[in-house]
């Protein structure tokens, strides 16, 4: 069977173009593109992307409205079963807003809108996200927000570092994240958000600038681990 990875659309969301194109380049296969608004999924679906951008124009929190919005509930019960669900930048807060991961994202801590390249360094290599990845690897992945200082209670983070939850750590952070964490995965490993976009980091000669082609990597694992499963 083909791949089938969807990619849900909020108003608002800017990335979900390049998540569309980055999961075809990727799997080989066009991404089913999915609106807020629709309260079933497409049929059985491999994989969902929940893009960057501004949904519902950030109003009373990044992401808190689109986690109510129709399509939340189903994405939800995908998880459930399994799904693999990626959340990048905006899509990282839907996931926390929805409780399909712990923490907050908070205002950066410099107060600004923080857009260029940073380094990641790996440190999950267990996921299906991450698992052709090295511990400790260096990446480099842009970012592009305002509200991507990651928080939770001191007992969530020791929960989250106990279980090898953090897939990804900032070498030089960008916006105060609690222990420098960049990216966190469920408790089954099978959803991940990440603040650094790495469906900008597809192909190095359309984003030699903002990273490489290191992004790629994760949707190679991701669709490589389901291929062998």
């Amino acid at each position: 069977m083909p791949f089938r990875g969807a990619v849900i659309t909020f108003p608002g969301s800017n990335c979900d173009r390049d998540m569309a194109v980055a999961l075809e380049a990727v799997s080989g296969q066009p991404a089913i593109r999915v609106w807020h608004g629709d309260a079933d999924l497409p049929g059985e679906l491999d994989f969902i992307a929940l893009p960057g951008g501004f949904s519902y124009g950030d109003y009373l929190r990044s992401g808190a409205m689109a986690a109510k919005s129709p399509v939340l509930r189903a994405v939800i019960a995908a998880a459930e079963r399994g799904v693999p669900v990626l959340g990048v930048c905006n899509g990282f807060q839907v996931l926390t807003e929805s409780g399909l991961l712990p923490g907050a994202l908070m205002r950066n801590a410099g107060q600004t809108f923080v857009c260029r390249t940073v380094e990641l360094e790996v440190a999950n290599t267990s996921s299906l996200f991450t698992n052709g990845f090295a511990a400790g690897e260096r990446l480099q992945v842009p970012v592009a927000h305002h509200d991507g200082n990651y928080f939770a209670d001191a007992a969530t983070l020791d929960r989250l570092e106990g279980e090898d939850r953090v897939a990804f750590r900032y070498g030089d952070n960008p916006n105060g994240s609690l222990r420098d964490i960049a990216g966190v995965l469920s408790a089954n490993g099978r959803v991940m958000g990440m603040m650094p976009h790495p469906e900008r980091a597809i192909e190095p000669a359309a984003h030699a600038s903002m990273g490489g082609s290191d992004g790629r990597r994760v949707f190679e694992n991701v669709i490589q681990s389901l291929v062998a499963a």
